[in-house]
This record gives C-alpha cells, sequence and structure tokens, in this order.
C-alpha cells in the first residue's frame, strides 16, 4: 500500500457538487493507493501507522490529540511515466480488490477511536486542502 499523508488545516473532498467528507482545523489528508500485492493485514498496518503518525504540530499523532482523517482512494499513486508521456497504471490493483483494502483502512483505523471521512471509491473526486507547513509524507508499506 502506498499512502500520500498531508498534516492540513482543514480538508474536503466533493463528488458531483456533493461535500461528502472532510474536516476543519487541523488533522491529516490521506491518499490511499493498493497494488495487487497487498493485503488485510497491510491495510491495518497502514491504519496503526496513521493514527501513530507523529507529525501534527508539538509532534503529535491523531491519536494523541483526536485529529481528524480524510481518506481519500487513489488509484493514480501506483502510475508508472518512466516510459513515455502517458502513465501506465499496470502496478495498481483493480477496484474490486482495491475498494475492500481501502474499506478495511478506514475501518481499522475507526476501531483505533478514529473519527474518519472518505471519498466515494471510483468517483470523479474534488480534494481540497490546506496542506500546513507545507508537509507531507509519502508512506509505502
Amino acid at each position: 500500500m502506498r499512502a500520500v499523508v498531508q498534516r492540513a488545516d482543514g480538508a474536503s473532498v466533493v463528488v458531483d457538487g456533493e461535500p461528502v467528507g472532510g474536516f476543519t482545523g487541523e488533522g491529516l489528508c490521506v491518499l490511499v493507493g493498493v497494488t495487487h500485492e497487498d493485503t488485510e493485514e497491510k491495510a491495518a498496518q497502514l491504519a496503526r501507522k496513521l493514527w501513530s503518525l507523529r507529525v501534527l504540530h508539538g509532534e503529535k499523532s491523531c491519536s494523541d490529540v483526536d485529529a481528524p482523517l480524510l481518506v481519500v482512494s487513489q488509484f493514480t499513486l501506483y502510475g508508472d511515466a518512466r516510459k513515455g508521456r502517458r502513465p501506465t497504471w499496470n502496478a495498481a490493483a483493480p477496484g474490486e480488490v482495491a475498494e475492500p483494502l481501502v474499506d478495511a483502512v478506514v475501518a481499522r483505523l475507526r476501531e483505533l477511536g478514529a473519527t474518519v471521512t472518505t471519498g466515494r471509491f471510483g468517483a470523479h473526486m474534488r480534494v481540497s486542502l490546506t496542506n500546513d507547513g507545507p508537509f507531507t509524507v509519502l508512506l509505502d508499506l
């Protein structure tokens, strides 16, 4: 699994003009990509990492300050543009594999006590955030 984690001062996701997720104040906006070898165990590992990652102000984690997370699936994290000008998506898992694993990350975060909102899998989404820092971390599990 791959995640782009951005420390944000507010984030939102809109589908067809309708807000479907987001938060105000300090939290994390997380873009999650799934590849073919990913498992439920990797999803649980990513959730634990996101919940305890000390990237908020004062080296705090979401678990320390009960900060919310916006989790958005993004297959393009596994795009490969090394050859030519058009990326390939061969490393990205198909929707029927990826969707349950992204859902598992969200479910596990909620089990840990996190407040989590999400985008809508497979939809054209407009994600907005105020990157605080800017602060962005790439996680590969």
